[in-house]
């Protein structure tokens, strides 16, 4: 059974919400006037997210936040600082200037001719895909830039079942099992340490597809991790968008050959415990999808978690 994908947008914001001095800073590290701003609704920053073109023909995109959400400065901050010490040849695009002025964060990224893969997968691109995550951990291990580990950049996943405890929870197999799947919990910072520079949030919204490479955008989550993290961390979004069950793709991907099984069971109950705890919550500040979107996640990753663990 596949489950329905919310959308992965959050609320965006057109060019000219940034201010009109900012723009002009925008401009002048670009080295030209922007004649059209192109708003893309994919990912879930809210704020400016626009392809740009130029006067003098040059492209690039602008990803901007204000107030709106307070999390998001600190994670475009983060993006910043990742990309701009990415090695050459990483498939990833270039950063070409950055503000951080008057309550704004902007980031100026090289614009890609390239576009989403469709929805639902189509198996000739998740095939593309897949093949580039290898060659990615493959070129990045051992991490060529220093990097959070894992463990702490992601530190909420490894406590959404502890976090669950205190509510009483409605599904049968997960009241029957919760003990249990708080003890796999406390595993988590061993089972993804590890030397691979992952990106860390490998989803369709995060991948574009050129004529010739695919490029992995929103580099804000890399950590430190193992070379199959960001394989199984994307499992339950290929599910969810109509691609393949988890243990379809773990059984013929290359880095999968290699995982620990018992760490990625501990991932797979680490995804489904945070989505569920987090699906929970309420709407975060300009992410009004963002709840629906994990609530969607943790059907597909707790479905995947009774596969691993065969618990009834």
């Amino acid at each position: 059974m596949t489950t329905s994908a919310p959308p992965a947008e959050g609320k965006r914001l057109p060019w000219s919400a940034i201010p009109a001095g900012l723009r002009a800073e925008i401009e002048r590290q670009l080295g030209g006037r922007v004649i059209d701003a192109v708003t893309q609704p994919g990912g879930f920053s809210p704020g400016v997210a626009a392809r740009l073109t130029l006067g003098n023909g040059d492209r690039a995109f602008v990803k901007a936040v204000g107030d709106l959400n307070p999390e998001s400065p600190g994670i475009h901050r983060a993006e910043a600082r990742l990309t701009a010490t990415l090695p050459a040849g990483t498939p990833a695009p270039r950063l070409l200037g950055f503000i951080d002025s008057d309550g704004w964060v902007i980031l100026l990224l090289e614009d890609i001719a390239g576009r989403l893969p469709a929805m639902p997968w189509r198996p000739d691109e998740l095939n593309r895909v897949l093949a580039a995550m290898t060659d990615l951990a493959d070129a990045l291990t051992p991490a060529p830039i220093s990097a959070p580990p894992a463990a702490s950049r992601y530190e909420d996943l490894g406590r959404g079942w502890r976090a669950l405890a205190s509510s009483q929870p409605a599904d049968p197999w997960t009241a029957r099992n919760l003990d249990r799947c708080i003890t796999v919990e406390t595993g988590w910072n061993e089972a993804v340490s590890g030397g691979c520079l992952a990106h860390g949030d490998v989803r369709a919204d995060n991948v574009l597809l050129t004529a010739d490479r695919v490029i992995f955008v929103d580099w804000a989550w890399a950590c430190l991790a193992p070379p199959w993290f960001d394989l199984v961390t994307m499992l339950p979004s290929l599910s969810l968008q109509g691609g393949p069950e988890p243990e379809q793709v773990l059984a013929r991907h290359p880095l999968a050959r290699h995982a620990d099984p018992d760490a990625v069971t501990v991932v797979a109950a680490a995804l489904a415990g945070f989505f569920l705890w987090k699906g929970t919550q309420p709407d975060p500040p300009g992410l009004p999808t963002l709840r629906a979107f994990q609530r969607a996640h943790a059907e597909v990753a707790l479905r995947w978690l009774q596969v691993r663990t065969g618990w009834s």
